[in-house]
């Protein structure tokens, strides 16, 4: 693997920022009373089994706790060991998660056995 991205494919602080907004955005939408339907649509891909956010979450945390530990410009001090710990602990709670896609099958198949009530446009 390369020691870095070419500058066309690297991240920037502003992609990441996008990505946050977007989630509010869903966060936001989802207070609205929004169609079921569409709603599990919106979370299925966030909470994918395999590339879902806490997948995601936790590799991220991995992969930036390695990157702190192996540059050559990080100060070794016992403090660094703990923020490292601290960050790979954060990483296994975040992948734990990945489970979430189990209460999404669950909901769906709800959503799917129980009847509407009257009036309501749930599905």
């Amino acid at each position: 693997m390369p020691d870095h991205f070419p500058d066309d494919v690297t991240p920037t602080p502003d992609d990441i920022r996008d990505a946050a907004e977007t989630l509010s955005q869903l966060t936001e939408y989802l207070r609205t009373n929004p169609d079921l339907r569409t709603a599990v649509a919106l979370m299925e891909p966030l909470l994918d089994e395999y590339a879902g956010l806490p997948i995601q979450l936790g590799d991220t945390l991995r992969a930036f706790a390695r990157a702190v530990l192996d540059h050559p410009e990080t100060p070794r001090t016992p403090d660094l060991h703990t923020l490292i710990a601290e960050l790979r602990t954060a990483a296994w709670e975040q992948t734990d998660q990945h489970t979430l896609h189990y209460i999404l099958d669950e909901l769906r198949t709800l959503l799917r056995t129980t009847p509407e009530p009257e009036g309501c446009s749930c599905r």
